[in-house]
């Protein structure tokens, strides 16, 4: 797989970020006058996005001004037959910008092993930059169209309201996935109240906290241990890696989706939630219900439904099932092991839908959480691999059928500051059993003993410390790599 990947992206977790693009765009925001508000969004947007893409800033112009032109003449199709034909033209336009870009050494490189094996002369491609952020907002183009083609919403008739729903910096490179009817008023009417703005610094915060203090230490880990040749992987190492793994893609992603939450909400804008503790969920099922849902969504509006859903028939249900997981593998990444990664999910899909499911009912809780938190070890294995040979190495250390030599210590790489940041995202995986403090943290009233005021306090305290203790970290530790920057 060819993809290029600048080092000078801004991303939230960065002090550029922190001190001098978010307090200068805030700023702004709030001190100019509503008319101006939306256009001086875009244009920071665009800044945004251009620090580290540079030029391929011109790509999502591109795909702003095709949707804004697509979504006009769906609107303006005096036939049913027309507005077929112009969604239809539109999605594939969508899709052709962001295949171009994503699979098209992809699909040059799996052409090559075949001409290859035929003894033919395997055709060459040279690598193509993959922009960051292209499926996020390829998805939020083509939900747009589908909403407007499906009359859920009108039109957009002004390019630049159009263009901040695509390009609006919070969840431009890493999502959630916006769908356009969710924020169509806000777009034209919001309103930034002191409560809005002070939960979007807390769930800001908290996002920070998630991937600085317990993402990028475990990152560390886990990049060391899946280097290790195979002769040098003991099982204690492999399971540690998974574990490791784990816990750093969880709080990586989520913690990304609690900034932009934040950031959003800082913004006027309400977007949803995107993860609801998935590690505690007892099925395949129940955890795509929790993990990165604004996907699992559009996949069922805009894909899953549209190919019949479960409307006809079992064997037809299994087949979408099915096809949906493919594609949301190959969605998550252009190699072979992404794919079998998808169709992997998909087949357990499949399974707890004729019958496994049943049985999964009536076993004992902790059981059922076992069966998905294997089933997810070895899944997430394949999906951190390089390569599908390089991930069935992995695998074989992990059951031991490997005979390891001479290995890193186990204690070597379970210093302090990992066992703190595993233990930590062990115990924030789960919900809090105290339900008044977990909605006080997210910002909401709790109902909590003694003064409401004392509460708010620690969560203040709260939310600093950790604040602190990020900017001390990221100031001193240059490693904060960021995995969905690959998809």
């Amino acid at each position: 797989m060819h993809l290029s990947l600048k080092s000078g992206n801004m991303v939230f977790s960065s002090l550029l970020f922190l001190f001098i693009f978010l307090p200068v765009v805030l700023a702004g925001n709030l001190l100019l006058p509503l008319r101006w508000r939306n256009l001086f969004l875009l244009a920071a947007s665009l800044v945004f996005y251009a620090w580290g893409e540079t030029l391929y800033v011109v790509v999502m112009l591109v795909s702003i001004g095709l949707n804004y032109a697509f979504g006009l003449l769906i609107s303006r199709s005096q036939s049913l037959h027309a507005r077929r034909w112009t969604i239809a033209l539109a999605v594939t336009a969508n899709l052709s910008l962001l295949g171009f870009f994503k699979y098209a050494n992809f699909m040059v490189d799996s052409l090559a092993l075949l001409f290859q094996s035929i003894s033919l002369s395997p055709p060459h491609l040279a690598a193509i930059h993959l922009p960051i952020g292209i499926s996020f907002f390829t998805f939020q183009g083509i939900s747009y169209l589908v909403d407007v083609y499906r009359n859920d919403v009108p039109a957009q008739e002004s390019l630049l309201d159009l263009g901040l729903y695509i390009s609006l910096f919070p969840q431009l490179i890493a999502g959630p996935i916006i769908r356009y009817h969710d924020v169509a008023r806000e777009l034209r009417d919001r309103r930034i109240t002191a409560a809005d703005f002070s939960y979007g610094i807390g769930r800001f915060i908290q996002g920070l906290g998630k991937k600085v203090l317990i993402a990028n230490v475990m990152a560390g880990v886990v990049d060391r241990i899946f280097a290790l040749p195979l002769e040098r992987l003991t099982v204690p190492l492999a399971w540690l890696g998974v574990i490791g793994y784990a816990l750093q893609i969880y709080y990586d992603f989520s913690g990304y989706s609690d900034m932009a939450i934040g950031l959003g909400r800082m913004f006027g804008f309400h977007y949803l939630e995107n993860f609801d503790h998935p590690y505690i969920a007892g099925s395949v099922r129940e955890f795509w219900r929790r993990w990165h849902i604004s996907l699992s969504n559009w996949f069922r509006d805009y894909l899953y439904i549209p190919l019949g859903g479960n409307k006809k028939g079992r064997i037809r249900t299994y087949a979408n099932l099915f096809t949906v997981f493919l594609l949301c593998g190959l969605w998550h990444g252009a190699d072979w092991h992404f794919v079998i990664w998808g169709a992997l999910h998909g087949v357990f899909m499949v399974f707890e839908r004729i019958g496994l499911g049943r049985i999964l009912k009536r076993l004992w809780a902790p059981l059922r959480h076992l069966y998905l938190l294997l089933f997810l070890s070895f899944s997430w294995v394949i999906f951190r691999a390089d390569s599908m040979a390089a991930a069935i190495h992995y695998l074989t250390a992990l059951i031991g059928r490997n005979s390891p030599g001479l290995s890193l210590p186990l204690a070597y790489l379970l210093n302090p500051e990992v066992f703190l940041a595993g233990l930590a995202g062990i115990l924030f995986a789960v919900p809090w059993p105290l339900k008044g403090l977990a909605a006080l943290w997210r910002g909401e009233k709790g109902n909590l003993p003694g003064p409401e005021g004392m509460w708010r306090l620690a969560m203040i305290a709260g939310h600093g410390t950790i604040f602190l203790i990020a900017l001390l970290d990221l100031s001193v530790n240059a490693y904060n790599p960021f995995i969905y920057f690959r998809f």
